[in-house]
């Protein structure tokens, strides 16, 4: 009878022993559970964010959130600082939306009006070439616009400023091409360097300025008194022999030097 207590004994003192494995096992559990929600954090984006706050607010008895600056489980941790204000979208963003808006508009003005111009010049091109002025008349892509060039001797005689009969054709041409463009044109005569003077010459001009403006201001009144183009898209210009494009030490530059040119402006740049 002793020795089955004695035995008795020590099984129940070996149970007593034992249960120092059941919190050892909760306290494993607990860490495990611990380091999960650790790294889930470690993650965080804003919608599991969201989430976590809503699930943590709940169970607290919908209690404010302590992240967001609330007032926590109790409504007394953070008394006396108010909770986080709502995020406002920046005004700066409109004014973003409006000037990439503009600046849409603008390039598609700019593409308007480089497509108007190309198709100018290659009418004037093609029209050079059906009527065979290679030699008279030569059109050109440049910064400032498009540029066409007139020899003098297609438009006038030697030191004069009067249109010549045969160029009528080509300058009703021209304008009924500028009759619709919205642009400005600049209208400018040129001469070479040699000197004149009224008794010298059969010219009736005193110098090349006065030749050069003249003959600019000829083919401006051809266009607003015989083709009735409005006058306010025109400007005209004498420039005597400043702007050379040829050599005046020879009779070749200098005949390309004695010319008027009619530039349809680029209002844009890009």
């Amino acid at each position: 009878m002793r020795t089955r207590a004695k035995r008795r004994g020590r099984k129940e003192g070996g149970d007593h022993r034992d249960r120092w494995m059941i919190t050892y096992a909760d306290l494993i559990t607990l860490l495990l559970i611990f380091f999960v929600v650790m790294y889930a954090m470690s993650s965080l984006d804003a919608k599991k964010y969201d989430i976590v706050v809503q699930s943590l607010q709940d169970t607290f008895h919908k209690g404010d959130s302590i992240l967001e600056q609330g007032s926590g489980i109790t409504g007394s941790a953070d008394r006396y600082t108010s909770k986080n204000p709502p995020a406002t979208k920046q005004p700066t963003s409109d004014k973003k939306e409006a000037g990439s808006t503009k600046l849409t508009e603008r390039e598609q003005a700019f593409r308007k009006q480089e497509k108007e111009l190309q198709n100018l010049m290659g009418v004037i091109q093609e029209y050079i070439s059906d009527n065979k002025l290679e030699n008279q008349i030569f059109v050109s892509d440049q910064p400032r616009g498009i540029v066409i060039t007139l020899n003098d001797r297609f438009l006038f005689d030697q030191g004069r400023a009067a249109l010549k009969q045969g160029s009528a054709n080509t300058l009703s041409k021209l304008a009924s091409l500028f009759r619709d463009l919205k642009t400005p044109i600049s209208i400018e005569g040129h001469t070479d360097n040699i000197p004149f003077t009224g008794t010298s010459s059969s010219s009736i001009y005193k110098d090349n300025w006065e030749l050069s403006g003249a003959r600019a201001l000829s083919v401006l009144r051809f266009f607003l008194d015989r083709e009735h183009l409005s006058p306010h898209g025109f400007q005209y210009a004498g420039y005597a022999d400043t702007r050379p494009v040829g050599d005046n030490k020879t009779e070749a530059g200098r005949q390309k030097n004695r010319r008027v040119e009619i530039t349809v402006l680029r209002q844009l740049q890009q």
